[in-house]
């Protein structure tokens, strides 16, 4: 079983891509035959973990991932780190704005992310697999919003589920009708198929100088 989490739409928006791309990963694994539930989490603080949880513990997966809007970016971000840190710049969907908390009080000050994200980039580069013109990056700082929160939460939870692979990846921007919704389907499903069946990391420079 494969779970993919998407958002609601926030900020003003009246649509979230990561929820499109996430329904349309589901709907490429289950045509593969790969049991998949595709599910919209709020972007609320005081909700989100909570739902997460319901998920986890109602379908059992052994991969998730959670998907989230990074609007200022160009490029799929497939996160490598979480952190125990909250610093809302605009207010959630129901008007919180927590600033300088933790996600989990007395939690580690960070989880690093269970996808085999090097082999991930590997693939998505990889003109043989014709997943289509999807640009794809490491990225180590998933922000201090919700998309944070779920991550961390996701991976604290992981620490105590034994087999589970599962991390966040961060979606640019996309109209609700743009065919790169599907581009960028393609390329989340691959990494989960890679997440389930166990890909080990290349040694392969992915990081910044910056």
């Amino acid at each position: 079983m494969i779970l993919f989490t998407g958002f609601e739409p926030f900020g003003g928006r009246d649509s979230n891509p990561s929820m499109s791309i996430a329904r349309q990963a589901a709907g490429i694994l289950e045509q593969q035959g790969i049991a998949t539930i595709a599910a919209e989490l709020p972007c609320v603080f005081a909700t989100a973990p909570a739902m997460l949880e319901e998920l986890l513990a109602t379908w059992q997966p052994r991969v998730v991932i959670s998907l989230g809007l990074a609007e200022g970016r160009g490029a799929l971000g497939l996160e490598k780190v979480a952190i125990n840190h909250l610093d809302a710049r605009i207010a959630d969907n129901a008007g919180d704005q927590p600033i300088d908390l933790p996600v989990l009080a007395g939690g580690p000050v960070a989880y690093f992310s269970g996808l085999p994200l090097k082999a991930a980039l590997q693939a998505l580069r990889d003109p043989s697999i014709e997943l289509g013109d999807v640009e794809a990056e490491i990225s180590y700082s998933a922000g201090t919003f919700v998309c944070n929160q779920v991550f961390y939460s996701l991976m604290h939870h992981a620490g105590r589920a034994p087999g589970l692979r599962a991390g966040f990846i961060h979606v640019p921007w996309m109209d609700p009708a743009s065919p790169r919704i599907a581009i960028h389907a393609r390329a989340v499903a691959c990494v989960a198929q890679l997440a389930l069946a166990g890909a080990t990391e290349p040694r392969l420079g992915a990081g910044t100088e910056y």
